[in-house]
């Protein structure tokens, strides 16, 4: 088992930046795939960010590649999304998620295996 839990959220101005984390515990995540998605309200769970935990390959979707980073700390089991240039469009619940022993760049919900319970990120001025 996989526990996952995200932190950083918060109340952010347009233009500004956020860096949300995601605490892994449990079974070892070394051979995963981790991700961030994110929900806004009445709308479905739609893909971030992704990277291979071993190796550091990442990819990002469109609307917020160059402006967020996703990246891995092995030594604090800590998952990250540096989120710069924050438009009001990007405030949603953000998820981290876990899909082990899989390779690749991983972009749908049912691909994940494990997930954690979500922060709010609210962009407004």
């Amino acid at each position: 088992q996989v526990r996952l839990v995200e932190s950083g959220g918060g109340l952010e101005q347009p233009g500004n930046s956020l860096r949300l984390s995601c605490a892994v515990s449990g079974r070892t995540v070394t051979d995963s795939v981790m991700a961030w998605f994110r929900q806004a309200p009445g709308k479905e769970r739609d893909f971030v960010a992704t990277i291979n935990w071993k190796v550091g390959i990442t990819y990002y979707a469109d609307s917020v590649k160059g402006r967020f980073t996703i990246s891995r700390d092995n030594a604090k089991n800590t998952l990250y999304l540096r989120m710069n240039s924050l438009k009001p469009e990007d405030t949603a619940i953000y998820y981290c998620a876990a899909a082990r022993g899989r390779y690749g760049s991983l972009v749908t919900v049912n691909d994940y295996d494990y997930w954690g319970q979500g922060t709010q990120v609210t962009v407004s001025s």
